[in-house]
């Protein structure tokens, strides 16, 4: 079998599939094609996604092309050995569907958090993330009240979760947030902690997060470029580990980082 994944290697969406892979011991089973998201995207992907920009993009044997993350997840989980990521038992995988449920709110809150450059939101869209944490720790206090994970193992709910809460480094850096030390967020504060610490989702790490996503930061998503630079935080070149670390204000009198300062020359 041959399966091809076009994908952006810091992509968060991505990364669910790389987590997937390795807890079911199939990482070689999938060959990652690189797409570089500063530049528009190339006419013959453009083809396979009937126009779509949108990534990660499976490509099987055949030439029959699936989007979307979660559909992507289900059809490696369902052709792939391996041990089974996803809840066996009916009630437990509905449970299992009913967390990840939850991600799309999560995900929304948060990068609208870090695009924000209106200093006047920040307590708002911190109050509108916090209120969504509160709901999945909820959650988690209901169905698996000892964890640290929904079930005795890192599942498919946290392959799902993880690459997002690694990502909210972002929000760590350029925002100063923290899960507030409060019973409400007990819960989820421990699997948040248990997730990104799990060796299945070692994809990225804390300094890279927080360089390519200045751009985010300032404003810009998605390999756009903000006003007066010439290369976005999401190059490949020069690597991210030989960038300096960003500056953390984003709300200052200070312009945007120029290429030349944030290590991009």
């Amino acid at each position: 079998m041959t399966i091809q994944v076009h994908h952006i290697p810091v992509c968060p969406f991505c990364q669910r599939l790389e987590i997937l892979l390795e807890l079911k011991g199939c990482r070689s089973a999938v060959t990652f094609s690189v797409i570089d998201i500063t530049q528009p995207r190339p006419q013959w992907l453009l083809r396979k996604t009937g126009g779509s920009t949108a990534l990660p993009v499976m490509e099987l044997a055949d030439g029959r092309v699936l989007r979307e993350s979660l559909v992507l997840m289900q059809y490696l989980e369902s052709v792939l050995p391996g041990p089974a990521v996803a809840r066996a038992d009916p009630y437990e995988r509905a449970v299992e569907s009913l967390l990840v449920g939850l991600e799309g709110e999560l995900v929304g809150r948060g990068y609208t958090w870090v695009m924000n450059q209106d200093p006047a939101r920040r307590e708002p869209l911190r109050n509108a993330l916090l209120e969504t944490y509160a709901k999945i720790s909820a959650f988690l206090e209901q169905h698996a009240p000892e964890g640290p994970f929904l079930f005795e193992r890192f599942g498919w709910a946290e392959a799902v979760f993880t690459p997002v809460f690694q990502r909210f480094w972002f929000l760590e850096y350029y925002e100063g947030f923290a899960l507030p030390d409060e019973p409400p967020f007990a819960r989820v504060k421990r699997w948040v902690e248990a997730c990104i610490g799990h060796p299945a989702a070692a994809q990225v790490c804390h300094e890279e997060i927080v360089k390519l996503y200045y751009d985010y930061a300032r404003g810009a998503g998605n390999g756009a470029l903000l006003p007066g630079r010439t290369r976005s935080s999401f190059v490949f070149e020069p690597h991210w580990r030989d960038r300096p670390m960003p500056p953390r204000d984003k709300y200052g009198p200070s312009p945007t980082a120029t290429d030349e300062a944030l290590g991009l020359r």
